[in-house]
């Protein structure tokens, strides 16, 4: 499910909007029918609209963390600015004012670090950017599907704790579905990973006849084509990802204290009144943020759920709607924990953000901050000086 609401849409928290003309959109027609939780928001204050099988993904931090993303204006990011973008004693994360980071986030920085690292800095560009009509047509396509199979029961939020809420509220609705061999989508999925907390949404999770759990992902594309092999294993990434966070989630390796500390969140917080009524309709005893993440954590931790066994990416085309095919991607622990860790490295401060290798220098030409980027000139000046050494 998506949050949408009248303000401008989060980029990097629960959502999975990814790179160039590919956008996530919900899977083929789902057989079980349920509610599930929409958060929008006004200037005011926050709504929340339930739909109790998935959390929602794109603006659910907006009221609470305005400053994470957008309103970087502070004294520790101005200084980013600088000609070397790592000349600052801060890391990323606390530069950016970040107390998380989202799997888009990370898939985003595999295509490119340093395009990555501008989006933060100038986040009006990014905003223009998604207003293309490839990205539009996505989230057409993303909605009507979703709203073909759930409906969206609005409940009014009123602290950061009730948004939280929300996401927990349906995952504690929706693993009992997806125990009883039922489809699930848009379930929120998190952990710690090298001590930074992740966030991400699954676009669909089933069981398949061979009794496998199975990943689904679905990409929307604009050209009627299988995607390059550049961001095919960007999208591998992605459900590699999902499956790593999904996976601890069962495994219990999560805990309370790692959801408090990381995300700044009371665990004495009573739940508003809003967020209340849906506790009891859906029978969950809990009147604190405490008392539900305690009871979350034991029905994931003690449920049925297996770790995935499947990683699928299905693409449609967004002219005519239809199929062009599915990828099996391929899953491989170590390897990706290895390029994660490598990712992480940058936003915890032990290294300076890196542009693309030169044979990926073709990303450059299709790139928003290309007149703009250190890297790109950084390259070009040492290729001038390679060529007069040469002559």
């Amino acid at each position: 499910m998506d949050a949408t609401g009248p303000t401008e849409q989060r980029l990097d928290d629960w959502d999975d909007i990814s790179d160039s003309e590919f956008l996530n959109i919900p899977s083929e027609e789902i057989s079980c029918d349920y509610h599930q939780a929409l958060i929008s928001e006004t200037d005011a204050g926050c709504s929340v609209a339930f739909e109790s099988p998935s959390v929602s993904s794109s603006s659910v931090h907006k009221a609470e963390e305005s400053t994470e993303h957008g309103n970087v204006q502070t004294d520790e990011v101005r200084g980013l600015k600088r000609k070397n973008l790592h000349e600052n004693r801060f890391s990323p994360m606390h530069s950016f004012l970040k107390r998380h980071l989202s799997v888009t986030l990370l898939c985003d920085q595999s295509w490119c670090e340093m395009k990555t690292v501008y989006s933060l800095l100038k986040p009006h560009v990014k905003r223009k950017d998604m207003q293309r009509a490839e990205v539009q047509m996505g989230k057409q396509i993303h909605l009507s599907r979703e709203l073909e199979i759930q409906d969206h029961v609005p409940v009014e939020i009123q602290t950061r704790e009730d948004t939280e809420a929300v996401k927990l509220l349906n995952m504690l609705h929706m693993i009992p579905l997806l125990e009883a061999g039922e489809c699930v989508r848009e379930f929120p999925v998190f952990g710690v990973q090298e001590g930074v907390f992740i966030m991400g949404v699954i676009d669909e999770l089933k069981y398949n006849q061979k009794g496998e759990l199975v990943l689904n992902e679905l990409k929307t594309r604009k050209q009627n084509s299988m995607p390059s092999y550049a961001q095919d294993k960007v999208n591998c990434l992605q459900v590699g990802l999902y499956k790593l966070l999904f996976d601890g989630l069962v495994r219990g390796e999560m805990k309370k204290d790692h959801i408090l500390n990381h995300l700044k969140l009371r665990s004495g917080q009573a739940l508003g009144a809003g967020v209340q009524a849906y506790v009891q309709s859906i029978g969950v005893q809990t009147a604190t943020f405490g008392e539900l993440v305690d009871a979350l954590l034991i029905a994931v931790s003690c449920s049925d759920l297996p770790c995935i066994d499947l990683l699928q990416i299905e693409y449609y085309h967004q002219g005519s709607r239809g199929p062009i095919g599915t990828r099996v991607a391929p899953f491989d622990e170590a390897q990706l924990r290895a390029e994660l860790q490598g990712y992480l490295a940058y936003w915890t401060g032990q290294r300076e953000p890196k542009g693309v290798d030169i044979e990926d220098a073709w990303k450059c030409r299709s790139c928003l901050y290309e007149q703009t980027c250190d890297w790109t000139k950084n390259r070009s000046k040492d290729s001038d000086q390679q060529s007069v050494h040469v002559s």
